[in-house]
C-alpha cells in the first residue's frame, strides 16, 4: 500500500469526518480483495455462494459510506451557513446529490 493520503483542510467536511470516511473506504477495499481471491480460489458450484455473499456485504458497507458522506456533508454544509438563505442552498444542494446518486 502507498503513502497515507494527505487530508486536506476545507469548507467540504471536517478532517475528522474526511478520516472517518477514508477508513470506512479502507475496509471496504479489503473486503473487495477478499471477493477477488474467493473468485480465484472458486473451485465447487456452492463457491459462488460465499462469493455472492461477499459481494453483497462489500456493497452494503460501500452503500454505508455513501450515507456517512451524506450525513457529514449534510452537517459541515448547513452548520457552515452564514445564514438561513445559505442553509437552504445548502440542503437544496445536497438534497440534489441525493436524488442524483442514491
Amino acid at each position: 500500500m502507498g503513502e497515507p493520503l494527505k487530508i486536506v483542510e476545507g469548507r467540504a467536511l471536517t478532517a475528522q469526518q474526511k478520516k472517518d470516511l477514508l477508513n470506512r473506504l479502507a475496509r471496504v477495499e479489503g473486503q473487495l480483495r477478499g471477493v477477488q481471491k474467493l473468485i480465484a480460489l472458486a473451485d465447487a458450484p456452492s463457491d459462488c455462494d460465499a462469493v455472492a455473499q461477499q459481494m453483497a456485504a462489500a456493497r452494503k458497507a460501500l452503500d454505508r459510506s455513501f450515507v456517512q458522506l451524506l450525513t457529514a456533508s449534510i452537517v459541515t454544509h448547513t452548520g457552515n451557513a452564514g445564514d438561513v438563505e445559505d442553509a437552504k442552498a445548502a440542503a437544496a444542494r445536497l438534497a440534489a446529490m441525493f436524488d442524483k446518486f442514491a
